[in-house]
């Protein structure tokens, strides 16, 4: 039951006001003066106040600015006998949700009594829901206590107040969506819409109408008027995943919308405006794709106003530890068991393995070894054959002595630096998750050398 204060300093009033509202459910608490309306305020809780605006102690006013002082959240509703345009103005500028002149319909405050509490819990409901994304898909949802991870962590905060199109880059299972989902509940457009579409999963055909919409009979299966993901973004974010995979031809509409900032449904004549941020993300290196005449080089310059790149999880091996025992966590709550930790010699074969699927691919690790465990501690046998094998052939030395031992007939120095070179080049493309700038870095080369060695070596 919602609890009302009735501030007034005629007790017929009051009375009438207890009766009227109480037959609706209401707790109706009566204040005979303003000074006793504060003193009831600090010592109660109340979900709304009705005050009379002429008492001869404290005005109405003075109530009304101390309820917005004290909780801003707890609409006024305000009534007077002596109406008067400027006390009204000052009463709606100071935050009263309403303004009644007596006599007035009790049906009509009760009207105004029930709008201004659904209001009250919707916006109550938006801050809880906020919170909510906060914790599910903010950055405290972002595990990570690597250099790297740290300092993805200041980047995703600095870049979330902006409203700049943002490129996110990395290994497929690296976090690409977490990171998106993280910008949006950071932004100010968090209480918009977050929509996410697959560019590589959704037919070419269908791709157009999943982003703009279509409307009804435009092609053959549209039975109804479609609005597409741009429209129900609006004022939102938009994320849009493998964009590298999006058509070419798709890629000129959806340039011209993130210049224009208009969409125009299949078969409409009429553009709409929307207002939308896009996050893309893909897992290739589109400035090759520029170069290869796959993708947009226009385009490509759009979305790539913040890059942001995640490292693999094998370059961030300090942050292994805390995802698995968090996945552990994850895993025996949905499942019921009781493991209580990961033994030390299956955490070294975890920390060792070079994780090709990345952060995805050891959450599944860890979720099929909490099904198979039977005791409380997650032993090595737990962990797959090829984890094992790996971490083994890992601890296996390269040689007993400095020194290379040559054969009789000596060794092809040529070959041997052009087996050494193919392997740094090849190494270093995996770390860098195929994007070439970053694997130059990594070896000090600049690109021109770096793309000259890959082309020699055919390993394009």
């Amino acid at each position: 039951m919602s609890r009302i204060l009735v501030v007034d300093d005629e007790e017929s009033m009051r009375e009438l006001l207890e009766i009227a509202l109480g037959k609706d459910g209401y707790r109706i608490t009566g204040a005979a003066s303003g000074a006793q309306a504060t003193e009831l305020i600090d010592k109660g809780s109340f979900d709304l106040v009705i005050s009379d605006i002429k008492m001869p102690d404290m005005s109405g006013v003075e109530v009304l600015r101390y309820v917005k002082q004290t909780d801003p959240g707890i609409p006024v509703i305000m009534v007077t006998a002596y109406a008067s345009a400027e006390t009204a103005v000052e009463a709606l500028r100071l935050g009263a949700y309403d303004y009644l002149t007596k006599p007035f319909k009790i049906d009509e405050l009760k009207a105004n009594i029930r709008n201004a509490l659904e209001k009250r819990r919707l916006k109550e409901e938006v801050v809880h829901l906020k919170r909510e994304l906060k914790h599910k898909h903010g950055l405290d949802n972002m595990l990570g206590r690597s250099s790297k991870m740290l300092e993805l962590f200041e980047h995703i905060r600095a870049v979330a107040v902006t409203n700049s199109t943002v490129l996110v880059t990395g290994e497929s299972g690296t976090g690409k969506e977490l990171v998106a989902r993280a910008i949006h509940v950071g932004s100010p457009r968090v209480s918009e819409q977050f929509v996410s579409i697959n560019c590589g999963a959704v037919p070419e055909t269908l791709l157009e109408s999943e982003l703009f919409g279509h409307l009804k009979g435009s092609f053959t299966g549209a039975t109804t008027n479609h609005k597409g993901l741009f429209e129900v973004a609006h004022r939102g974010t938009v994320f849009l995943d493998e964009i590298a995979e999006m058509s070419t031809t798709m890629q000129v509409k959806l340039l011209r919308v993130l210049q224009e900032k208009r969409i125009r449904r299949i078969g409409a004549t009429e553009e709409r405006e929307v207002d939308v941020r896009i996050i893309a993300a893909t897992n290739k290196d589109l400035e090759q794709g520029v170069q290869d005449k796959t993708f947009r080089e226009d385009l490509f310059y759009r979305l790539n106003v913040i890059p942001i790149h995640l490292s693999p999880l094998r370059d961030r091996r300090d942050d292994i530890p805390l995802l698995a025992e968090h996945f552990l966590v994850k895993a025996r709550e949905s499942m019921g068991k009781n493991i209580t930790k990961i033994a030390d010699e299956a955490m070294e074969i975890l920390i060792h393995y070079d994780w090709p699927g990345n952060v995805r691919e050891l959450e599944n690790v860890i979720e099929r070894a909490v099904a198979l465990e039977v005791t409380g501690v997650i032993l090595p046998e737990r962990i797959p054959d090829k984890m094992r094998e790996f971490s083994d052939a890992s601890e296996i030395d390269d040689g007993s002595a400095d020194d290379e031992v040559f054969p009789e007939e000596g060794v092809d120095f040529t070959e041997r630096i052009a087996s050494v070179e193919k392997q740094l080049l090849s190494s270093a493309m995996r770390q860098a998750g195929g994007v070439q700038t970053k694997a130059a870095k990594m070896l000090q080369m600049n690109l021109r050398s770096f793309r000259y060695l890959l082309q020699k070596y055919n390993l394009r």
